[in-house]
């Protein structure tokens, strides 16, 4: 039961967006962009494949023995950075040289999880402890803002599919978009052009979740998608599991073992206050054994007939995993137990009608109770944890002859 404490401090707070940092380059100083793991030495064979499109940053002044440019693309020079013939004297490490070519940059693809990190808050830090995200929303929502390093170049495949991509702002080169149209025009230009590759399109809306209750993240649609993604990245992404029944919450590509619940709420409901409670009350606690929690909104629509709750009206899911997510269900199965039990006494309060209950054990559990007009009943499933610096530039352009110029966002 919650303390009453608790039950009145309901203030009115709408679900505020997240910022999410686009994490790989395409800088030409980064070791781990060559396939020989290295940055090139004076007396290498420089490759860059001829038909991709890219943008180079130089940080560093560079001696060259022999450069293989693609056919369009750029160079950005930092300060004092620069090309120089080389002498050709060996040097340690680089006693005779070799071919050394710069990897693809078409495999850093925006629906995939690996290559996004989510900016959070000193108060949102305190609470990441207790939470994970599930596959889908570990890629930008559509009410997230956006940001792309300054001082470095970056290359993102959109996709081959012509779709939109919605989110809140853009933040790239020391500039914020906040609408479309003036995002189209930068997408148009050299750089733009160079950095974002294939047929999706940002749409840049400005809008932020404006329903206490929240708002579904929008990559349902990209579902397989983000999965096949993890999926050639990591080989094998979905780990073998000990438990019972395991099952696959909506918006994750794997099979979990833990407990999910499923809440119907009405107007009262705010989601994240309710969080905050859970969090206070449940996860922070020596009880909750390193129990994790994710809370998401779920449209009717995304049902699995695995997951089919009795009633498919717009849910709100919770899910719990075990810090073992393997195999141990029985923390996340007891803290699911506990917040029912709240609901069932409580749950009024904070605008729940009805919850159901599912959860990975070595027996199904069911048991139903009244709540309201709703119902509280058992049903199954669990969860698995799946998963440079500013400065003037210089562009020098190589689009058939190199050409060296001064842009605005350099100063």
């Amino acid at each position: 039961m919650w303390p009453a404490h608790f039950i009145f401090s309901l203030l009115f707070h709408v679900t505020s967006s997240l910022l999410r940092e686009w994490i790989p380059d395409t800088n030409f100083n980064n070791a781990s962009n060559w396939d020989k793991g290295k940055i090139p030495c004076k007396n290498d064979r420089i490759l860059f494949q001829k038909d991709k499109r890219l943008s180079v940053f130089v940080e560093a002044p560079l001696d060259l023995m022999e450069l293989h440019m693609p056919l369009d693309g750029e160079f950005i020079l930092g300060h004092n950075a620069g090309f120089t013939p080389s002498d050709g004297q060996s040097e340690p490490g680089c006693e005779r040289g070799g071919d050394i070519t710069f990897k693809d940059p078409d495999q850093y693809k925006w629906y995939n999880p690996k290559y996004w990190k989510t900016s959070l808050s000193k108060v949102e830090l305190k609470k990441d402890k207790y939470t994970f995200t599930l596959d889908e929303e570990s890629v930008p929502c559509q009410y997230d803002d956006v940001s792309f390093p300054p001082g470095t170049s970056f290359h993102v495949d959109l996709g081959s599919d012509a779709q939109n991509i919605n989110v809140k702002t853009v933040s790239l080169m020391n500039r914020k978009f906040t609408n479309s149209k003036d995002f189209d025009d930068y997408k148009q230009s050299k750089t733009g052009n160079l950095q974002f590759h294939g047929n999706g399109s940002i749409i840049v809306t400005n809008a932020k979740c404006e329903d206490k209750s929240g708002c579904e993240c929008g990559n349902s649609d990209n579902h397989r998608r983000i999965c096949y993604n993890l999926e050639q990245e990591f080989g094998n992404y979905c780990a073998e599991l000990d438990c019972t029944n395991p099952f696959k919450p909506q918006g994750h590509c794997c099979e979990i073992c833990g407990a999910v619940i499923y809440l119907k709420y009405d107007q009262k409901f705010d989601l994240e206050i309710y969080r905050e409670q859970l969090i206070n009350l449940f996860l922070d606690s020596d009880d909750a054994k390193g129990v994790r929690m994710s809370m998401t909104k779920i449209d009717k629509g995304r049902f699995s007939k695995q997951t089919y709750p009795s009633d498919a009206v717009p849910r709100i899911q919770i899910v719990l995993i075990d810090n073992a997510t393997k195999s141990a269900t029985q923390f996340a199965a007891q803290l699911a137990q506990e917040i029912m039990a709240g609901i069932n006494s409580q749950g009024d309060a904070f605008g729940i009608v009805s919850a159901e209950l599912q959860k990975s054990t070595n027996g199904v559990e069911q048991g139903r109770g009244s709540l309201g007009t709703g119902t509280i009943s058992g049903i199954v499933i669990g969860v698995l944890l799946a998963a440079m610096f500013t400065g003037g530039l210089t562009f020098l352009c190589i689009t058939g002859q190199i050409s060296v110029q001064y842009c605005d966002w350099c100063q």
